[in-house]
């Protein structure tokens, strides 16, 4: 079985399971697939279009926020198990970026759902 290992991040895509910091993660099968994406692709750009196609398949348009949503949700969840550190990150006009050594959230974006 394929075990995808980004930093913190351990995914099991044939199981359905991935694990930060040891803690398992509650994920959809959408918001697996789009870890499992960004992590085959850890610290390099991907853009959205890449991810639209490696999870949903068929062809993108920039007005489909899919994505964009599914990030977001990847990041409160992620936040809820390593409070105060950033995964993903967006690159404004390219897309996002899955860090294998998650940085301490400094931007207002990423702080801890307690400091909002």
């Amino acid at each position: 079985m394929e075990t995808i290992t980004a930093g913190k991040l351990e995914i099991r895509p044939a199981e359905y399971l991935a694990f930060a910091d040891g803690q398992p993660l509650k994920l959809t099968v959408r918001e697996l697939q789009l870890l499992t994406a960004l992590a085959r692709r850890a610290d390099r750009i991907v853009t959205r279009e890449e991810l639209h196609e490696a999870v949903w398949g068929g062809s993108y348009t920039k007005a489909d926020r899919s994505v964009d949503v599914y990030v977001g949700k990847l990041r409160q969840k992620l936040e809820q198990v390593s409070p105060g550190c950033s995964f993903i990150h967006t690159h404004f006009g390219f897309g996002y970026r899955l860090a294998s050594t998650p940085e301490a959230s400094s931007h207002p974006f990423y702080r801890s759902a307690t400091d909002r």
